[in-house]
């Protein structure tokens, strides 16, 4: 693998971006590197998603409005600190790795906090700390990732790093599993193992994973009110618009293998596996659905992702419950997360100058975590107060008119 050349190529309207004939084009060794750490740090923190539902509604007792929250917590806190990550790592110029590695590091040391908090308040504060950490990591991450590719590689780059990372997804799952078949005391040895595997990832990210340092000319000094004023730009607006509407009726993971285990029965011994079903998707169809985005248009791509989502809920609201159900759910689930994550993160490259692009992608990223933060709300209180199948009804409609909406104005930004 080699550093593709940076010579930008013009995106067309529809979000492709198409190279000259001829010209060779490779993944950044960057790529490659922070890949690695996702991957180990998805070992551990999948470790924890897996059973955490578990853990908190049958373990704890909680009710599914409190799991809602924390369930919220853990998926949206983030949002708060995405834009202070982001602008700090912009302001340094080559800060971008040592904010994620802060970011990295704040959430391997919350893995073992778990151990001795067991009522809503503590953990709702160590899980509030673990998304403190993603919110700072992510944008930066992103950043150098876009920053080591040319734009008609993004899609394919950033399929590479969610590949990888989705490894660590699928891996996660099996070691949470395994670990709880052998122990006695499976939740706290759990936690203790992810723990010690999220500081190997902060590990390597120290020692392979080189800076952000911006090459060429500044347009824009990166200061708070350029970064505010990201939201002037008009494919950046739309984008994050389409992204908040999108996410206000996208039903958080934990939800919906909790609904496919009491629409299958599935045990709880095994319900720490039905994120592998997701993951394996995910991993399998990431870099596809990648090059796929930047030959034939990224919000083609994104918008196909959201269709897939919407079979996911309409299968769940039938009543047919046969064997291949719970893979058709987890497979349909893990496209969508191919189709929508890195291809969303490449699209908002597109429109922002290099020394605000960890801004800017904390835009998009904060408009959508906080969206699917009052989703988890949303949803956990629709099914305390009417039932799980009310609840996804109801989710089901909002995001297929939100969906039709996002399609109109995605629609007038590739014809203006």
């Amino acid at each position: 693998m080699y550093v593709a050349d940076s010579r930008a190529t013009p995106a067309s309207a529809d979000g492709a971006v198409r190279p000259p004939a001829g010209r060779r084009v490779a993944v950044a060794p960057t790529v490659l590197a922070l890949g690695t750490v996702s991957l180990i740090t998805d070992v551990s923190s999948e470790m924890v998603t897996a059973v955490l539902p578990l853990y908190l509604v049958a373990g704890l007792g909680l009710s599914p409005l409190g799991f809602g929250l924390l369930d919220g917590v853990y998926n949206g806190f983030s949002a708060l600190v995405r834009l202070a990550g982001g602008h700090l790592a912009d302001r340094g110029g080559g800060r971008h790795k040592w904010v994620a590695g802060v970011g990295y590091g704040v959430s391997a040391v919350c893995k073992p906090l778990l151990l001795v908090v067991h009522s809503l308040t503590p953990i709702g504060l160590v899980l509030a700390a673990d998304r403190t950490g993603k919110g700072l990591r992510t944008a930066p991450r992103d950043a150098l990732i876009s920053l080591a590719s040319t734009p008609e590689t993004r899609g394919r780059a950033f399929g590479v790093h969610r590949a990888m990372d989705t490894a660590g997804a699928l891996l996660g799952p099996l070691a949470a599993f395994w670990i709880l078949r052998a122990t006695v005391d499976g939740y706290d040895a759990v936690f203790t193992v992810s723990f010690c595997v999220a500081a190997v990832g902060v590990l390597v990210l120290v020692l392979f994973v080189p800076g952000g340092a911006r090459s060429g000319q500044v347009s824009e000094r990166p200061t708070l009110r350029a970064a505010v004023g990201l939201l002037r730009r008009r494919e950046l607006r739309r984008l994050t618009v389409c992204a908040v509407l999108l996410g206000l009726a996208t039903v958080s993971d934990a939800f919906v293998y909790l609904l496919l285990q009491r629409r299958t029965g599935v045990a709880d011994r095994w319900f720490a596996l039905l994120p592998l079903g997701t993951a394996a998707a995910f991993l399998l169809l990431a870099v596809p659905l990648g090059r796929l985005a930047d030959r034939a248009g990224r919000w083609r791509v994104f918008l196909a992702g959201h269709g897939a989502l919407l079979l996911a809920y309409g299968l769940l609201l039938t009543s047919w419950h046969g064997a291949a159900m719970p893979y058709a759910v987890l497979a349909l689930l893990g496209g969508f997360y191919a189709a929508t994550d890195g291809v969303l993160m490449a699209a908002a490259s597109d429109g922002v100058p290099e020394e605000l692009r960890s801004s800017g992608l904390a835009v998009v990223q904060t408009g959508q975590a906080v969206a699917r933060f009052a989703c988890s709300l949303g949803f956990g209180a629709a099914w305390t107060l009417w039932g799980d199948r009310t609840a996804l009804l109801a989710s089901t409609a909002a995001l297929a008119v939100c969906a039709a909406v996002s399609v109109t104005v995605l629609r007038k930004g590739c014809a203006s």
